[in-house]
């Protein structure tokens, strides 16, 4: 095939099975694409926080690799890597910022070092399911305020999925009351784990593949990482049998791709428009691959003895209300915070009334009815 007409018809293809992913303003590039042969080589470095085991978000980035290597006739590749690959681990968004790699596919609320904003990105804790998240993002002003707050840090950054509402994690021991958390110590990220601290939990930050060892040696009591079928993969329920529902501190996390803001200006159009449109891709699949390997690997965790336990309502109660302090303290703080966190929960409060009215009221009524055997 002629490389300008498979140039437009593989960008067309991507783009038409992507609905809403590429902005009107960003059609008339297709319209007389550069030919292939006449575009630059170019070679990305992307780091993953994630190993190549936590399939459903590192395969997320694998799939993007391969797309943008067809998009653009396998001009323009992107080099992946587990964490430690090119950059330790934890400096690989500085990494980024310096031009060191040039992407970094991570969950923002792991670098709230830099300003608790970023947390915001993710998710905060007790703010919005996937479905919402992804609404305020995309048609609800998030992207703009996010960009806003990354371009500050000299990034450039996409939304490439997102892992639903994730379980409480996994305990030891079991738990009736909010008084008998005090003084555990628990593998928890982002703000969740600024939260428990105010209810006398010592939260310990610590990548996948060194949680188990620590819950067996005593290190730590308890430990979340993300759903049942991610969970699994970890042989947490080896050691701590009770798992705890529902993640209220990540009820709707979205996964980023950071860029190096220069990189990514320096790319011709067609580059940008393959990172966006995959992007966009990636964003669409994970959330469904998530619900249907969750919905198989909790059936498999139950059968393996796993004990499931909804969190006791004074712990969840004192969990609320010491997330809306911190979110009030944050704000007198940090005005990055501020600026993204007063429309955010004007919009939470919002889309929370108008889902009570006919989604949760279906829901309810639907699950209630399932649970008789009707």
């Amino acid at each position: 095939m002629e490389p300008k007409r498979f140039a437009r018809r593989s960008l067309l293809k991507a783009a038409a099975i992507v609905p809403g992913a590429v902005a009107a303003n960003a059609l008339p590039a297709l319209a007389a694409p550069a030919r292939i042969e006449s575009l630059p080589e170019v070679t990305w470095r992307l780091q993953s926080s994630f190993s190549q085991s936590i399939d459903t978000i590192y395969g997320g980035a694998e799939d993007m690799a391969r797309s943008i290597a067809a998009l653009t006739g396998g001009r323009f590749r992107i080099e992946l890597g587990e964490p430690d690959r090119f950059v330790p681990g934890a400096e690989a968004l500085d990494a980024v910022q310096a031009g060191t790699i040039q992407a970094h596919q991570t969950c923002s609320y792991y670098y709230i070092d830099k300003d608790p904003a970023f947390a915001i990105g993710t998710t905060l804790p007790f703010g919005l399911n996937a479905r919402m998240q992804n609404t305020w993002i995309t048609e609800g002003g998030g992207q703009h305020l996010l960009d806003t707050l990354y371009a500050d840090f000299d990034l450039v950054a996409f939304v490439v999925g997102n892992t639903g509402v994730q379980m409480g994690g996994w305990f030891r021991k079991e738990i009736h009351s909010l008084p008998e958390i005090a003084g555990m110590k628990m593998r928890i990220a982002g703000l969740g784990g600024t939260v428990l601290a105010k209810l006398g939990v010592q939260p310990v930050l610590l990548p996948s593949n060194a949680i188990y060892g620590a819950l067996e040696d005593g290190a730590i009591d308890a430990a979340e990482w993300g759903g049942p079928h991610e969970d699994e993969k970890l042989g947490l329920y080896q050691i701590a049998p009770y798992y705890y529902y529902p993640g209220w501190w990540d009820p709707g996390p979205s996964v980023h791709l950071f860029l190096n803001r220069k990189a990514y200006s320096e790319l011709p159009e067609s580059y940008q428009l393959a990172l966006k449109v995959t992007a966009a891709q990636a964003a669409g699949a994970m959330l469904p691959r998530f619900d249907a390997r969750n919905n198989t690997a909790i059936r498999s965790l139950i059968d393996k003895g796993v004990q499931l336990r909804p969190f006791p309502t004074d712990l969840m109660e004192a969990a609320y209300k010491a997330s809306f302090e911190l979110y009030a303290e944050l704000s007198a703080e940090h005005p990055r915070f501020k600026a993204i966190y007063d429309p955010w929960k004007v919009f939470r409060d919002q889309i929370y009334q108008s889902f009570r009215v006919a989604e949760y009221s279906f829901d309810s009524f639907g699950f209630a009815q399932q649970a008789k055997g009707l």
